[in-house]
């Protein structure tokens, strides 16, 4: 139903928060950016052939066999406490020691973001994101009414220093300050870029220093194909200041609907007493065998070389294909590729010639609170193959040579 569509009878019965946003695109209206026969580089989804679909099947006919009704009934069977040991240790190979007591299985990560919002926002409060950032978490920050100030990045990630100066101003003029500063530090969606360790030290300094909750959303750390791990925000806060997330989205597949959050025992508890209803335990007790089998660990493996080679299919191609006064990161890991066009192109409205062209690409606008990213644009490598990668980029290139000369 388009806004035109829409009749006002119900309105004056919504929330405030659904009153104002009622002209406002809803979460996940980004996957309608699509056009027949155009390649589409706009979605972060993995390639079909990474689902280890052999493996969920024999997972799913053991869980069945050796737990039955107990797996199809509240609360699940022994498996779940076998997911639950496997997200442990997986955390504890990056640094992170934490326990049960400090652990929560969510139906995916945004219901894991939606809970924090859920346990720490009012209407009106603050919250700091970086600048671009993922617009499905704006979208849901949105449904809070809460004010979002954006910082900017660069090849490190997050411009801490622009948020500590922000603090200072606000306490000097006794402003409000900060409940929640939201960070995708490892591979960050849409830039690709990876906060460095001297910036999250500095960052988990100025949370205990003014006493904010920082949420590390760390969907693609697991899919580092280059360079070194840094470590986790989680790995280096002795406070509580931080509260991690996970997801099997981008490591086993996003239909499980699966993640995770790790933060201070007394956070959980609360996030998860104020979460309504409960997760899919049937889908975890099948995860918790998947991990009991061996199968995740090798399967990540293989998704790296693919994903890297996905990566350097698309560097090769922009760089083949896109005019001078084009620029794009090139990212260590995960699914994006950020690229900033010449002067005067605005990706938003390019994009129209660029699908007549053959491909779709997410507008930088998308994934600014307010106004920003107007000349740069997502790119997905996670998803087509090379042969349609280079097709797309060079339809790209195509549409803004000829905006060029114009």
């Amino acid at each position: 139903m388009t806004e035109s569509d829409r009749s006002t009878l119900f309105d004056q019965l919504f929330a405030r928060t659904v009153q104002e946003t009622l002209e406002e695109p809803g979460y996940g209206s980004w996957r309608s950016i699509t056009a027949p026969d155009a390649v589409s580089l706009s979605f972060g989804f993995p390639y079909p052939e990474s689902f280890p679909e052999t493996a969920l099947l024999e997972s799913l006919g053991a869980v069945l066999e050796e737990e039955g009704s107990h797996a199809l009934q509240y609360g699940g069977g022994e498996y779940v406490d076998s997911l639950r040991e496997g997200v442990l240790e997986r955390e504890a190979v990056h640094g992170i020691e934490a326990t049960t007591d400090e652990l929560l299985l969510t139906n995916g990560a945004t219901h894991a973001i939606d809970g924090v919002a859920q346990t720490f926002l009012d209407h009106g409060d603050e919250v700091f994101v970086e600048a671009p950032t993922f617009m499905g978490t704006l979208s849901l920050f949105g449904n809070y009414g809460v004010e979002v100030t954006g910082f900017s990045l660069d090849d490190d990630g997050l411009d801490v220093s622009a948020v500590e100066t922000a603090l200072e101003e606000r306490r000097e003029r006794e402003a409000p300050m900060p409940k929640l500063v939201y960070t995708i530090p490892n591979f960050q969606n849409p830039t690709g870029t990876t906060l460095s360790r001297e910036r999250r030290e500095r960052l988990l300094e100025l949370a205990a220093e003014y006493e904010f909750i920082i949420v590390e959303d760390d969907a693609y750390g697991e899919l580092r194909f280059d360079g070194d791990d840094v470590t986790p925000l989680s790995a280096l806060d002795d406070e509580g200041w931080v509260v991690r997330m996970g997801t099997f989205s981008k490591t086993i597949a996003p239909g499980v609907r699966t993640g995770w959050l790790v933060g201070h025992e007394e956070i959980i508890e609360q996030i998860s007493h104020i979460s309504a209803g409960g997760t899919n335990t049937f889908t975890q007790s099948v995860l918790g065998r998947y991990f009991d089998a061996g199968h995740y660990e090798p399967v990540v493996e293989e998704l790296l070389e693919a994903y890297e080679g996905r990566r350097d299919a698309m560097l090769e191609s922009l760089a083949a294909h896109l005019p001078p006064g084009a620029d794009w990161t090139e990212p260590e890991g995960g699914f994006f590729v950020w690229v900033t066009l010449p002067e005067g192109i605005d990706s938003g409205e390019l994009l129209p010639e660029a699908a007549e062209e053959g491909v779709t690409y997410l507008p930088g606008s998308h994934f600014f609170a307010d106004s920003g990213g107007e000349r740069s644009l997502r790119l997905s490598f996670s998803h087509v193959t090379a042969a349609e990668m280079d097709r797309g980029v060079a339809a790209l290139a195509r549409a803004t040579e000829a905006a060029m000369d114009e």
